[in-house]
C-alpha cells in the first residue's frame, strides 16, 4: 500500500488573505500530526527563488516551521533524500516540472513520497505536478518539459482554480469545464478533479478527503461532472 501523506491545495493566496493563510490550521496539523519541524521547500515554479523563498519562510515560521529552499543547497536530489518534509509552491507549472527534470528530481520525490511516506504539500502548480500529468494545468507553456508526465503521486489529474461556468457571463471562449471536456476527448486521459479556491485535497495512505469551504467537481470521461463537497473520496485511489 502507498505511504504516501500529501496535502494538496488548490491555491496558495485567498482573497483578503495573506500567502497560506487561509490553509494555515490544515498545514500546521498535517506536519504537527507528523512531528515535523524542519520544510524542504521549492521554489522551481517562480524565477525569483530567493524572494518566493523568503516569502514562504515567513509563512511556516508562523506555524513553528523552519524553511530551506532546495536552491541554496549544492545537490537537490541529496536535499530531497535528506528531507523531513517537502513543499512545492505554485507559479507556471510548465517552469516547474521542466526545473524538476533537469534537477533529476522526479524519480527521488516518488521515492521518497510513496515508499517512505515523507510529507508534501502541493500548491497549485505544486498540486499540478503532484498528479498523472500537467495536460489539465491552467498555465501557459512558456517553457517546454521533456514529458508532460508529472510525479503521479495520485492516479487522476486536478486542475486548481477550478471555476463553474456563469451562466450570466458574456465571456465568448470555453469555460474550465469545457476545457476538462476538450481533454477527455483524447485517448489517453485520467479522471480531473477541479479543486475550488479555498479548498483542499488531503491524502493519506488509501485515505482520501476534501476540505475546506468550496467543494470539487470530478470529470470522468464520457461521464457527466459529479459535484464533490467536502468528505471522504478515497474512491478516487482506487486505481493506485
Amino acid at each position: 500500500m502507498r505511504k504516501r501523506n500529501l496535502l494538496l491545495l488548490s491555491n496558495s493566496t485567498q482573497h483578503g488573505a495573506g500567502y497560506l493563510e487561509w490553509a494555515a490550521q490544515h498545514i500546521k496539523e498535517f506536519l504537527s500530526k507528523r512531528g515535523v519541524s524542519n520544510l524542504l521547500f521549492i521554489p522551481y515554479a517562480l524565477s525569483d527563488h530567493d524572494h518566493y523563498t523568503e516569502v514562504a519562510e515567513k509563512a511556516f515560521k508562523k506555524l513553528g516551521i523552519s524553511v530551506c529552499g532546495i536552491h541554496t543547497l549544492p545537490n537537490p536530489v541529496s536535499a530531497i533524500m535528506d528531507a523531513e518534509a517537502v513543499m512545492i509552491g505554485g507559479g507556471n507549472t510548465f517552469r516547474l516540472l521542466s526545473k524538476l527534470y533537469a534537477n533529476k528530481l522526479i524519480e527521488p520525490l516518488r521515492k521518497r513520497v510513496l515508499q517512505e511516506g515523507v510529507p508534501y504539500i502541493g500548491s497549485s502548480a505544486g498540486t499540478n505536478v503532484s498528479t498523472m500529468s500537467i495536460c489539465t494545468t491552467n498555465d501557459m507553456p512558456i517553457v517546454y518539459p521533456p514529458s508532460f508526465d508529472a510525479l503521479q503521486l495520485v492516479p487522476f489529474n486536478i486542475n486548481p482554480h477550478y471555476i463553474d461556468p456563469s451562466p450570466d457571463t458574456k465571456h465568448m471562449g470555453e469555460s474550465r469545464q469545457d476545457r476538462i471536456r476538450q481533454y477527455h476527448e483524447e485517448d489517453q486521459t485520467y479522471p480531473v478533479l477541479g479543486l475550488r479556491e479555498g479548498c483542499l485535497l488531503l491524502v493519506e495512505g488509501s485515505t482520501a478527503t476534501i476540505a475546506g469551504d468550496s467543494g470539487a467537481k470530478l470529470f470522468r470521461k464520457d461521464c457527466e461532472p459529479v459535484e464533490c463537497p467536502a468528505g471522504d473520496v478515497s474512491y478516487l485511489l482506487t486505481d493506485a
